[in-house]
């Protein structure tokens, strides 16, 4: 397995790097999951548009899928046809993003496989378990298994027991920190975590390795690593474009 960071910048992307992004690699099949703003140029540095094989969408806050619409239009418009992209997101989720367009231009380009948290399934060579936790909106945390590695993303989540037990044992825990220390205002920290949060989960799972993401824009990235430090001895990354893990 190998994992490409695209983006992992949180709300709205800035100068450097746009929002959630991650391509997920495995036996030449390549799963794309959150396409959000800003993240689709660093895609194509990666990768042609027309070589992504399917696409995992945690949530439909923008900041995780804005940028399938520019990935659906490259596919529908480009000079080579493409067979329609398998869409994996939870019901409803992508309503707004699909909307952008009129429906005949995009019908073609793309394959709606809705999905419900709690259920296990497969996306090419990968075994998906998915678990609802804590968001704004429904939000799937996610278990990626192929070739004996692991993979858990968070998407965008409040600390929570479910995302405890999926993570358990997990290679490489890719961990929304939003925030350093502390959720602010308070009243958001049911639905969002911190990096210090995101050490305490990793700690408990007690998996191979941790990656902070969604940071908010302007946050002190070495503020948020040793944050999460002060919970977790094991190897931290915080997301950037092109980083790249391959774990086991």
């Amino acid at each position: 397995m190998r994992i490409t960071v695209l983006g992992g910048c949180g709300a709205w992307p800035v100068p450097d790097q746009g929002c959630s992004g991650y391509l997920v690699e495995h036996g030449g099949f390549r799963l794309l999951i959150d396409p959000g703003y800003g993240t689709f140029q660093a895609l194509l540095r990666t990768t042609a548009a027309e070589r992504v094989d399917a696409v995992l969408v945690s949530h439909g806050h923008p900041d995780h899928c804005a940028d399938l619409n520019p990935l659906l239009r490259a596919r529908a418009l480009g000079p080579d046809p493409c067979a329609p992209l398998p869409v994996h997101s939870l019901p409803g989720a992508l309503g707004p993003v699909l909307a952008l367009d009129s429906p005949h231009m995009l019908a073609t380009a793309y394959r709606l496989a809705e999905f419900t948290a709690g259920h296990r399934f497969a996306i090419g060579p990968f075994t998906v378990d998915a678990r609802c936790t804590p968001h704004f909106v429904p939000n799937a945390a996610v278990r990626l298994a192929a070739g004996g590695s692991t993979l858990v993303y968070t998407g965008d989540s409040g600390p929570s027991p479910q995302l405890d037990a999926l993570a358990a044992g997990a290679d490489v825990l890719l961990a929304e920190a939003t925030f350093v220390e502390r959720v602010v205002p308070d009243s958001d920290s049911p639905h969002l975590s911190t990096a210090w949060q995101a050490g305490r989960c990793a700690t408990r799972a007690a998996v191979g390795r941790l990656v902070l993401t969604h940071l908010w824009p302007g946050t002190d990235r070495s503020a948020a690593r040793s944050a999460a430090r002060r919970e977790y001895r094991g190897a931290i990354d915080v997301a950037e474009p092109g980083l790249t893990i391959e774990p086991g």
